[in-house]
């Protein structure tokens, strides 16, 4: 079965103002999102791509557009099952404001047993996550066979659901998972189980720079809804 190259969207506005944006529209890359886009093409270079899959929203479709620029041949499919979670009544909000509501502790600690008001459920995200991908794994290998590879572009929480999905994970320990603004992540599918070959690989390692807004209790601090934005 086909390889699936997950892309995170860069840096977006509401990364970077700690917004909770949802399937708001008009969130865009801010600067260091769009020079993320730009370096995509590079890192990737090499990578054979029979297709590229997006998020509808901005933010993905900005990402993808160099890549796109640089691969005039690369065909681009718009895969609704793919874009951010739902979060309903949430969405447009301070992270900050949302972070003393009881349901957020849920979805820190329980997020199967999660649904926002308004909005979906983390169950009923991963589960049509989990779905296109099948379907596109299936439809690739049809058309280019089981060793293409095609590309993905989509949020935090929808990767990080994928990748529990793929290593057998309860969408509980999903939290456990970090990736960054435009980072890679690589599933090699195959006909037994998938492989997680990449995991929020960003090309350096300026994740690992000790922040300065890194003091937490007992050295813990809750995995950001949405994604967040990670190293500034």
């Amino acid at each position: 079965m086909p390889t699936l190259i997950l892309v995170r969207h860069g840096r977006s506005t509401a990364n970077t103002s700690g917004v909770l944006a949802g399937r708001m529209p008009g969130v865009a890359l801010d600067e260091r999102g769009t020079a993320q886009a730009a370096a995509l093409p590079a890192r990737l270079a090499g990578v054979p791509l029979t297709a590229a899959v997006s998020s509808p929203l901005q933010r993905c479709r900005e990402t993808l557009r160099p890549l796109l620029a640089a691969r005039p041949g690369l065909p681009l499919y718009a895969e609704d099952r793919i874009s951010e979670c739902d979060y309903g009544d949430w969405s447009g909000r301070k992270l900050a404001e949302l972070a003393d509501q009881p349901l957020m502790e849920v979805v820190q600690r329980h997020p199967s047993a999660a649904a926002f008001p308004g909005g979906e459920s983390m169950r009923a995200m991963q589960a049509r996550a989990v779905d296109a991908v099948r379907d596109w794994n299936a439809r690739t290998e049809e058309a280019h066979g089981a060793e293409a590879a095609y590309l993905m572009c989509s949020h935090g929480d929808i990767i990080k659901s994928l990748v529990a999905d793929a290593l057998g994970m309860h969408l509980d320990l999903f939290q456990r998972i970090s990736v960054e603004p435009c980072s890679v992540t690589v599933i090699r599918y195959t006909r037994l189980r998938p492989y997680l070959v990449r995991l929020g690989d960003t090309g350096d390692f300026g994740g690992l720079v000790p922040r300065e807004d890194a003091g937490t209790v007992d050295g813990e601090r809750d995995a950001a809804v949405g994604g967040g934005a990670g190293a500034p």
